[in-house]
């Protein structure tokens, strides 16, 4: 591995789901504001199955924005036709959304067909032709490769057309293991790609929770973490304690070589964020 020349400038984003209730609502609140004294690059906020939260990943936006803290809406295409994302490109050009982050998306349960868009690359190009560069467009990136990926090589080459059709950022799925992330920018240096490739970061809170999501988007959580994890039960406070320095030294190590910046996956808790801060002295 190489060391990647470190920024100049490191940035920092924090990312959220849309609230299901007006309970949810008054909590994420007072989280955006603790998170908005870190000066970060911008909040994103996640876009459900389908779109199934695309009323409430608008409203979400919306009140960020209204704070003066730049917001990026996440924007999946899968099950969704060209007339239903130009009309969400549309509105976010009118309310002065500049970031988006696209996805391919997963498929609602019982859906069959993935609709107009099957890939992410074709998203991309298709907000390209629509809006130019209206938006600054982050697009996903798997380390450990995307468990749906039939080897790391097709991958690759299914990010590679997501850079080609106009991204101008990435953001990875989370991972524990900082050589996949360090290999991955290699083999992008490797390939001309140059644009920034931020990793995602993960807070450890709970492990039956972080198996469950770590089965389902394909992050590893090395052998060594788990046996760990398992001795401490339900000990929370044990997980906290362990995951808070497991996390830390992970991003330290990240920034000391090259990373240009961090995308917390805040699971819409500011607590776990805050702490992991104050270790990296930010």
């Amino acid at each position: 591995m190489q060391s990647q020349k470190i920024p100049s400038q490191q940035l920092f984003s924090f990312e959220f789901y849309p609230p299901k209730t007006e309970e949810g609502a008054a909590s994420l609140q007072v989280v955006y504001d603790k998170l908005a004294k870190l000066n970060p690059e911008f909040f994103s906020v996640t876009f459900g199955a389908g779109g199934s939260t695309r009323d409430k990943t608008f409203d979400a936006v919306i009140t960020i924005q209204s704070k003066g803290i730049q917001a990026a809406p996440h924007l999946s295409c899968v099950a969704s036709t060209k007339e239903n994302i130009r009309a969400i490109l549309k509105s976010y050009q009118e309310h002065g959304i500049s970031k988006i982050v696209a996805l391919r998306g997963d498929l609602p349960s019982g859906m069959m067909s993935a609709g107009e868009f099957r890939y992410a690359n074709e998203l991309v190009e298709f907000i390209r032709q629509e809006t130019g560069d209206c938006f600054q467009i982050h697009v996903a990136a798997y380390p450990e490769v995307h468990p749906q990926a039939a080897n790391e090589v097709e991958d690759f080459k299914n990010f590679k057309r997501k850079v080609a059709a106009g991204a101008n950022a990435v953001i990875t799925q989370y991972f524990y293991n900082a050589e996949a992330y360090f290999y991955f920018v290699d083999a992008c240096e490797k390939n001309g790609i140059d644009i920034p490739i931020v990793p995602g970061i993960m807070p450890i809170t709970q492990y039956s929770q972080l198996f469950r999501f770590s089965e389902m988007c394909g992050a590893d959580i090395p052998r060594w973490m788990r046996k760990r994890l398992e001795c401490f039960g339900d000990d929370r406070q044990a997980i906290e304690a362990f995951g808070l320095d497991v996390v830390t030294k992970l991003c330290q190590r990240l920034l000391d070589n090259g990373a240009p910046g961090l995308h917390f996956y805040t699971m819409n808790q500011a607590a776990p964020i805050l702490a992991i801060w104050e270790n990296l002295k930010l």
